[in-house]
């Protein structure tokens, strides 16, 4: 039940009418070159990922977000000797 070789040449003959050599050609082109740009970017990306170990953080580093839900603000709050809200000894 698939589609035959007739079936197919009919298509693109249809096509062919539609479109015309110059503008299938130029679209072939264009895909080509697409197609090559991406395959070269995905060999740049993996050689760039083989070439840089991963990046890890010690225990005792931690980033601005990491620790609390502001985002590091307790940390600094704490410091000065109040609350990540603000206020300094109110209870």
């Amino acid at each position: 039940m698939g589609i035959s070789v007739w079936q197919l040449l009919i298509i693109l003959l249809i096509v062919l009418l539609l479109f015309g050599t110059k503008k299938l050609r130029n679209l072939g082109a264009d895909l080509g070159a697409s197609i090559k740009s991406f395959r070269q970017a995905v060999r740049e990306g993996e050689s760039e990922a083989e070439a840089e170990p991963p990046k890890q953080i010690a225990e005792g580093e931690k980033g601005p977000a990491e620790g609390t839900a502001e985002g590091g603000a307790g940390q600094e709050a704490a410091k000065a000797g109040g609350t990540a809200s603000g206020d300094k000894g109110q209870a």
